[in-house]
């Protein structure tokens, strides 16, 4: 049985070892997160056995089963098992009894989601969100990444403009014309986390900028407009 080791680092449960859990467990061992892996396929679980020493093959994902293996020790538990949705749902209502803290649950569709949320799931769309990532980074070709926080939220990096170059920042009015907040410059890999408004910007520049997709958006279009 998993128990929690002594001390603040987060703790996590995962159920399900496709190409999200096993990509999640991989990368969350990486840094150094304490974990449980749960999967019926044995060989899965074995190979993540190097990785972490709580990875536990369960053929079946009822209460008691899951109570056996630890997971109700967890902080977060996540159920990535979405492909099977009654699977999915019973897996996310057990996990929510068992009264982990936080639980959070792949879906597929809005539907699935709903659902997941009614039982008191915290819902993610891997899929969908990829999806967005991508055509948000095609449509704004300067983007090099793209975070959504919330509908109105979102992190951009973005290869400054030549239309800024040699520009101050307050001069631009970023705010005022685009709804955007510079929050940080790259350049050459070295980050600046305070801006001032006297900085003048140059063709190497990053701008990590925070606003709505919609002002990102009206950005690239003047920065393309002659």
């Amino acid at each position: 049985m998993y128990h929690k080791k002594k001390g603040e680092k987060m703790s996590y449960g995962i159920v399900g070892l496709g190409r999200f859990g096993y990509a999640l467990a991989t990368e969350l061992a990486r840094m150094g997160a304490d974990l449980l892996v749960i999967d019926r396929d044995e060989e899965k679980v074995r190979e993540l056995r190097e990785i972490t020493e709580n990875a536990m093959v369960v053929g079946n994902l009822d209460r008691k089963s899951l109570m056996e293996t630890g997971i109700q020790n967890c902080d977060v538990g996540i159920v990535c098992i979405a492909e099977k949705m009654d699977l999915s749902i019973l897996t996310t209502l057990n996990l929510v009894s068992l009264g982990i803290p936080k639980v959070i649950s792949k879906a597929t569709s809005p539907e699935h989601g709903e659902i997941l949320e009614k039982l008191g799931a915290e819902v993610v769309y891997p899929e969908r969100d990829m999806a967005l990532r991508l055509a948000n980074r095609l449509q704004a070709a300067r983007v090099l990444d793209f975070i959504e926080l919330s509908e109105q939220i979102n992190i951009s990096k973005i290869r400054v403009p030549e239309k800024m170059v040699g520009r101050t920042v307050e001069s631009l009015k970023l705010r005022h014309h685009f709804g955007l907040n510079i929050i940080a410059i790259q350049n050459h890999g070295k980050v600046m986390e305070s801006v001032q408004p006297d900085y003048v910007l140059s063709r190497d520049d990053v701008l990590i900028v925070a606003g709505s997709k919609e002002g990102l958006i009206r950005l690239s279009d003047w920065a393309e407009k002659n």
